[in-house]
């Protein structure tokens, strides 16, 4: 038995913490937070979907960021800083940006995608952990008939790597959910991912560390983390507000700000945030909510029914660090959302939230052992991170206990 320390209690740290539990090690997790999933696992789209696991960086996005300097109404959104890291990060994501790449990092993560949901369903099957499941499957719509007919072609990508991507007409989108019949007639078709599902990534996060908890895994909550320490090719100590801590095993997960950590000892990880925003509103009560999630393609504004909530969606905006929030940062997927489901939610009693997605310039992760022999990599899992983060963790408890990975990990290490 090895005892590892776990950098970060978001769903990346606590899945990772599951396999390193698994594996027979002693595990502490220690995060700056209160609790588990209280940054940017707190208030995500909840969706587990392999059905859309393609690579933000396209031929398209650099039209689309340089229209959001004078529309508000992009799905991504670019505000322009002269931080060096964004703008180094800008720069590896514009070379990402051809046909060529965007395939290759598309396949990379669908693979991983398909993977992680594999073994997501035998972590709920051995820990029965609830979080408001929904396996209905998620509806990818589209407006105009281009939009469709380029989306369908493209879903060739991830059908080849096995994902179940059906085509659906207007008729069809009602037959899957109801709740959209008097709005069909707004999109010209749909994919629907048969295999993806939804459900709480917080509510899921908190209640596997409690399942944790009760069976030996240590939590410290409030702990900030400052450096780490070397000694020649090992990590002698992980320095905190609360005194210095060593183990034979450490993972770095802290999302957004792995960076920080990483580069005083020689790590150059690409990771930037971009800055998402959610709702969170009430249904109870309420007359036609939707009865699976689903994505207003050419919006980017995703919803998903959480048990007695709605969550809502959308944006993927290059500005910095900021957690900051406004009304009219909500404004456009208000408008959206009550436009497909006018009596589906209580949008009056609306909560608001903004958080930060790791991304790399590619969309995959950064997985894997580092020069220090005791130090490994589980983060930059971007907008995918409940997605990737159970099949993330197998690969490194894999290569830590020397067994053969299950995924390639062409494109998702140091």
């Amino acid at each position: 038995m090895a005892k590892a320390l776990v950098l970060g209690a978001g769903i990346v740290g606590v899945t990772m913490a599951y396999e390193l539990w698994r594996d027979g090690h002693e595990v502490t997790v220690i995060d700056r937070e209160a609790g588990a999933a209280e940054f940017t696992s707190f208030g995500n789209a909840g969706m587990i979907a392999p059905g859309h696991a393609y690579a933000w960086a396209s031929p398209a996005s650099p039209k689309i960021l340089l229209k959001s300097l004078w529309r508000n109404d992009q799905a991504l959104r670019l505000k322009p800083s002269l931080d060096p890291a964004f703008l180094k990060w800008m720069w590896k994501f514009w070379g990402q940006c051809s046909a060529e790449r965007a395939a290759v990092n598309t396949r990379r993560k669908v693979r991983l995608c398909n993977y992680a949901q594999s073994v997501f369903h035998e972590t709920c099957a051995e820990t029965g952990v609830s979080y408001d499941a929904n396996d209905g499957g998620i509806l990818y719509l589209f407006r105009s008939r281009s939009a469709f007919e380029a989306a369908n072609s493209k879903a060739e990508i991830l059908r080849r790597e096995g994902s179940d991507i059906g085509v659906l007409d207007a008729d069809g989108i009602a037959q899957k959910d109801p709740a959209l019949a008097g709005s069909k007639d707004q999109f010209a078709g749909a994919l629907f991912g048969g295999r993806d599902e939804t459900g709480d990534c917080r509510m899921f996060t908190r209640n596997l560390a409690s399942w944790l908890g009760e069976r030996g895994v240590a939590f410290r909550w409030g702990v900030t983390i400052r450096s780490l320490q070397t000694d020649g090719d090992c990590v002698s100590g992980v320095v905190t507000d609360q005194g210095n801590l060593s183990a034979d095993i450490i993972v770095l997960s802290l999302g957004v700000y792995s960076p920080h950590l990483a580069k005083p000892v020689g790590i150059d990880l690409p990771i930037y945030p971009v800055k998402g925003y959610s709702m969170t509103v009430p249904v109870s009560g309420r007359n036609n909510a939707p009865a699976i999630g689903g994505i207003d393609e050419e919006s980017l504004v995703a919803y998903t029914p959480m048990g007695n909530r709605l969550r809502v969606t959308a944006t993927a905006e290059f500005s910095g660090y900021r957690v900051n929030h406004s009304p009219g940062d909500f404004r456009h997927m208000t408008s959206v959302v009550k436009g497909l489901f006018p009596d589906g939610a209580d949008y009056s009693g609306a909560e608001y939230w903004a958080g930060l997605r790791p991304m790399t310039p590619e969309g995959t992760p950064v997985l894997g052992a580092t020069k220090f022999k005791n130090l490994w990599m589980n983060t930059g899992q971007g907008h995918m991170g409940w997605t990737m983060s159970h099949g993330a963790g197998r690969l490194i408890a894999d290569l830590i206990a020397g067994r053969k990975p299950a995924v390639p990990l062409d494109g998702m290490t140091l």
